[in-house]
């Protein structure tokens, strides 16, 4: 069976559920396809008390090309031309010898959510990394020759997230919510992985990877949110603003950037089972603040100041929901996003889509 008839079995399954037809004061209550965010939202909505919900996201994201600013930038002109922080230590050429040219990232998260109260709801995630860089190393301390290229690879759990979501509305609006979650992440990912990497002097070291491919932050992280949901007919719409704020500083000496976003979704529900959803999503990330001395290298992700930026991108999504049956309970949510708008403090990859593939089940 190919993926094709998959998706159409999986789709006819939810949609042949009986419908209950819609409404609390209908004989019924629905389950609708709207009553969380698009699956790349997080700490969304609430649980009543004693219910639990467990999950599980795939996301894959591709990044490839280089930005400076809001301009592109071809690997010659970075290895000619953009100075080297390092410049000065012994092997170390004047500029940067070393080019990314494409990061593909993979990540698993595993979460659980439990109602505590109608008001309060406990959750946790864990999650799984994979990343690839592909880099192109170039000959000596100048020039355009090309010395050859070389893969990094790094993978292992990340960072761990527990905290709580508190409803701000009484719950008297069905299928409004408005809730605070507050939530710490515990740095039980690795900062320490390290690699074989090609020099311009055609030597082979095994060296301490640069920041984006380590596997967790180092640091606790605070990460608050605020999100507000409502529908109206088959319209549902919501907001959220949220932050990662990095409490400390890691054991190797250096903070990943804060990082501020804020999200809008408009979705529309043919039937209770289904929503298709568009998303804005806005983001700004500060720079790497400190250094790790053991990352040292004519490469722009060695240098902290060539991280973060600002962004927006757009996402398309769709959600599942079964109400009975053997799919009572279950959720299924895609949603695909493409950058609109990239401000990098560059030289810096640049992301060119995401995809996130979720499953939920509430009991």
């Amino acid at each position: 069976m190919n993926n094709r008839t998959l998706c159409a079995a999986a789709a006819l399954t939810f949609a042949v559920l009986p419908s209950a037809d819609a409404h609390e004061g209908d004989g019924g209550v629905v389950t609708y396809a709207s009553d969380h965010a698009p699956i790349g939202g997080m700490a969304d909505h609430r649980h009543k008390k004693g219910e639990w919900m467990v999950s599980y996201r795939y996301m894959y994201m591709d990044m490839s090309g280089n930005r400076i600013g809001t301009d592109e930038v071809d690997p010659d002109t970075i290895a000619t031309t953009i100075p080297n922080r390092f410049a000065g230590a012994p092997m170390m050429p004047p500029t940067l010898r070393v080019v990314p040219l494409e990061m593909p990232m993979k990540m698993h998260m595993a979460g659980a959510m439990y109602g505590l109260t109608d008001r309060i709801t406990l959750m946790g995630m864990v999650n799984y990394h994979t990343k690839e860089m592909d880099h192109r190393t170039y000959q000596g301390g100048m020039g355009t020759t090309v010395l050859g290229n070389f893969t990094t690879e790094v993978s292992g759990w990340g960072d761990t997230s527990v905290g709580a979501i508190f409803g701000l509305d009484d719950g008297s609006r069905p299928h409004a919510q408005v809730n605070a979650s507050l939530v710490l992440s515990i740095p039980t990912g690795s900062i320490t992985e390290s690699g074989r990497v090609l020099t311009p002097m055609n030597m082979r070291p095994e060296m301490r990877l640069p920041y984006p491919m380590q596997l967790g932050s180092g640091t606790y992280d605070l990460k608050p949110a605020l999100t507000a949901r409502s529908r109206a007919g088959q319209w549902s719409y919501g907001a959220q603003a949220s932050a990662v704020i990095r409490l400390d500083e890691n054991d190797e000496g250096y903070a990943l950037g804060d990082v501020f976003e804020a999200t809008g979704w408009l979705a529309y529900e043919p039937r209770p089972w289904v929503s298709l959803s568009g998303r804005l999503k806005a983001t700004s990330k500060g720079a790497v603040d400190g250094i790790d001395s053991s990352i040292m290298a004519p490469v722009q992700t060695a240098n902290p100041e060539n991280h973060g930026g600002e962004t927006v991108e757009a996402l398309l999504g769709v959600n599942l929901a079964g109400s009975e049956g053997v799919v009572r309970g279950h959720r299924l949510a895609l949603e695909f996003g493409v950058p609109l708008y990239r401000d990098l403090n560059g030289p810096q990859l640049e992301t060119d889509y995401t995809l996130t593939l979720g499953w939920q089940k509430a009991f």
